[in-house]
């Protein structure tokens, strides 16, 4: 049988086909179709070629025929919350790129976090017969439970940070926080106070807790510790509200979002930054070596832990090994707001 031929590159108005990436990617249209699908046993490098031609060509699955083909949908039902902040957001586009890599279309179905009733309601509208998978993102305590409660009759993935214990530990906890913590005291710094996260997200009690025992176990001194909710607002009201600073020489915040805040609030009580106190936060959030000044901060790869949830999903509905997905180990990225301990505090 005569093999298709490859079509010129992809004329304006015409959606790119599995033939076309293959082209671009200097590969067999088999190889781009295994990749589709998930095969590992795909070079890295081809890989790479691969990945890259999907991106420039904007190619789109034809998950109608594939439905057709294999008797199953290929779209995905993704439960998430609060997109504006960092760790969510970046959570389901690394979701979304890893469906789409797969084959598969990420339907985006936005719950308020906070309200059980409403995120049971939204559960119990979810077709079962148009969706393949579903995949659930969740990060308050109100979800956790919700989930947990949930008769899913699709294969489904809970994708939640657990709260950490001594045998088991988020990677920001195990290694990042405690890196931090050792760079401000390398700084001099031996007076350290924290403005956390919400207290029904595990994150934030990860982040007060990995703090702490950080704090402790390099022998500095635990000034005290603020509430926020995430939001720069927050930040700022947490330092603005107090009747007086503590005597603090660095602030660790539990995202970059509150360091924002906190800087602000800092400068109006009077201080310079970095030049009386410091200020370091966590999750590295594009704004934030463009704020003044540049914000020290804990690059965590929340992308990449939205693509280990689908993967995971997909093995599922597949019945196959989950495609391995590298996540970065969080790095100390240092910037402008952090220096040396003042000598006068």
């Amino acid at each position: 049988m005569t093999e298709p031929q490859p079509p010129t590159p992809v004329a304006s108005g015409r959606a790119a086909t599995i033939y076309d990436v293959a082209l671009v990617a200097g590969v067999s249209h088999q190889t781009v179709s295994r990749f589709l699908t998930g095969f590992p046993g795909i070079r890295a490098e081809t890989r790479a070629r691969v990945e890259a031609a999907l991106a420039e060509l904007d190619y789109q699955p034809n998950l109608s025929a594939r439905s057709l083909k294999s008797g199953r949908p290929h779209r995905i039902g993704a439960l998430v919350h609060d997109e504006t902040e960092t760790g969510p957001s970046l959570t389901a586009h690394g979701a979304t790129m890893q469906a789409r890599e797969s084959g598969y279309l990420l339907d985006l179905i936005s719950l308020d976090a906070h309200d059980r009733d409403s995120i049971e309601k939204t559960l119990a509208l979810i077709g079962p017969n148009s969706l393949a998978g579903v995949l659930a993102l969740a990060s308050t305590d109100e979800m956790v439970r919700a989930f947990d409660a949930a008769h899913f009759t699709t294969p489904a993935f809970v994708h939640t940070e657990a709260d950490d214990t001594r045998l088991a530990k988020t990677d920001v906890s195990r290694v990042g926080i405690p890196a931090l913590i050792a760079y401000l005291r390398d700084l001099g710094h031996r007076r350290v106070a924290h403005v956390a996260g919400p207290a029904n997200w595990s994150a934030g009690r990860n982040r007060a807790r990995a703090f702490a025992a950080a704090v402790d176990a390099l022998g500095l001194v635990h000034a005290g510790e603020l509430a926020g909710d995430w939001s720069a607002r927050s930040g700022f009201e947490a330092i603005a509200g107090l009747e007086a600073l503590s005597d603090a020489t660095a602030y660790v915040v539990a995202n970059d979002q509150m360091a924002i805040g906190t800087i602000l609030a800092l400068k109006r009580r009077g201080l310079r930054v970095p030049g009386d106190v410091s200020v370091v936060g966590i999750d590295d959030l594009p704004e934030s070596a463009y704020i003044d000044p540049p914000l020290t901060t804990l690059r965590v790869d929340h992308a990449a832990r939205g693509r280990e949830a689908v993967a995971s999903l997909i093995g599922q509905i597949e019945g196959v090994a989950p495609r391995p997905v590298h996540i970065e180990i969080p790095q100390v990225v240092v910037r402008e707001s952090s220096g040396p301990a003042p000598a006068h505090r």
